[in-house]
């Protein structure tokens, strides 16, 4: 018991001792010095680190680190005022909640119902099947099924709408890149289709090429001679060539002002300098204006294509659900909503997703410029 009692006294007094002889260490210039020192082995870390990121070439981490520093408010080692940055991350958050709940929050769910057996009217009797909607999948496109052709009709429709689409508006905006009077009215005339719904185009379309007397395009050939109308969207050769022209004028617009305003931005002199080395209009163009757009120009490929891919409303309101105009967005729609077969539509929707993504990295991997 005495010898508990003497080790106890020891103890306390040893840490009274620590405690004054820290205080007075914390109070010498010994501290600060201590300090000082280790904040700059910390920034030759840092330093060290940056250094040996850069030699490796680790786009990843690099990425990582940017994003790092524009949370944190670092960028080159200054500080950014915390209220303005927390004002500014108070204004994103409304953003954020919505982005999460109405499009993070489904991409999970679909995730996860794709190895389900989900039934819209059966949600309590879910089991998961792991890999079954996707054998189910590639079964209907080895026989050929409705799914086979969604693929192929989604393929036409996006080799023809992309290239297209991306000359015609490319045309339409070096035609009003021009300072002449009225261009502006073309402008608004070129732009004015892409603020129609895609619905009402569609119905407008489909009132120009209707089979009856009364079809616009059927009253225009009728003045001609014709005396027979033509039914354009019985014909499955020509039936996504009609959803092709309607979807290139509805699209051509947005992407006439995306390069209307690229093309603003290439300098003056460079076109004067070219025509001073005897360059022609078609020389300018390919050795001054292409250059000039190309970041716009992989920008505008990308958009075009997912848009593309995504085909759904021209088809749906025009021919309905029809073998020689379904495409995979159709089919999806089609699978979940009438057919109520959820885990198989989502499985159909991650596959698209996952082949839209590869094409899309490898689009930007080769089209953009190299640094």
């Amino acid at each position: 018991m005495l010898l508990a009692t003497t080790l106890i006294i020891l103890a306390v007094f040893a840490l009274i001792f620590l405690t004054i002889a820290s205080l007075d260490f914390l109070r010498s210039k010994n501290f600060e010095n201590f300090l000082e020192k280790r904040r700059i082995k910390k920034e030759q870390k840092l330093q060290l680190k940056v250094i040996e990121e850069g030699c490796k070439k680790n786009k990843f981490k690099t990425f990582i680190n940017k994003i790092t520093n524009k949370l944190t408010g670092k960028k080159n080692n200054v500080r950014y005022n915390k209220k303005l940055c927390a004002s500014a991350y108070l204004m994103l958050l409304p953003a954020v909640i919505l982005a999460f709940f109405f499009v993070m929050l489904p991409i999970m769910f679909s995730l996860g119902y794709a190895f389900t057996d989900y039934y819209l009217l059966r949600p309590d009797d879910t089991k998961f099947v792991f890999l079954d909607n996707f054998k189910s999948i590639f079964q209907e496109i080895k026989y050929k099924g409705d799914l086979y052709h969604a693929i192929r009709n989604t393929t036409i429709f996006v080799v023809c709408v992309v290239p297209l689409q991306i000359g015609l508006a490319l045309g339409l905006a070096l035609f009003c890149n021009r300072k002449v009077p009225g261009v502006g009215i073309f402008k608004v005339c070129f732009f004015a289709p892409v603020v129609i719904s895609l619905t009402v185009t569609s119905y407008l379309w489909l009132q120009i090429l209707s089979p009856s007397e009364s079809g616009l395009l059927n009253t225009i050939l009728a003045i001609f001679g014709r005396k027979e109308p033509i039914d354009f969207l019985d014909n499955p050769k020509t039936t996504m060539l009609w959803i092709v022209l309607l979807s290139a004028w509805q699209g051509w617009g947005f992407q006439m002002l995306i390069f209307l305003s690229a093309l603003t931005n290439i300098r003056k002199d460079l076109y004067e300098a070219a025509a001073l080395d005897g360059a022609n209009a078609f020389d300018k163009f390919i050795y001054v204006t292409v250059p000039g757009l190309k970041s716009t120009f992989v920008y505008v490929v990308i958009t075009v294509f997912i848009g593309a891919c995504r085909i759904l409303v021209q088809p749906l309101v025009m021919f309905g659900y029809h073998t020689k105009v379904v495409t995979i967005s159709l089919y999806i729609y089609q699978q979940g909503l009438r057919y109520r077969h959820v885990g198989l539509s989502c499985a159909a929707a991650l596959i698209m997703t996952i082949i839209i993504g590869t094409i899309t990295f490898l689009q930007r991997k080769f089209l953009s410029e190299k640094e």
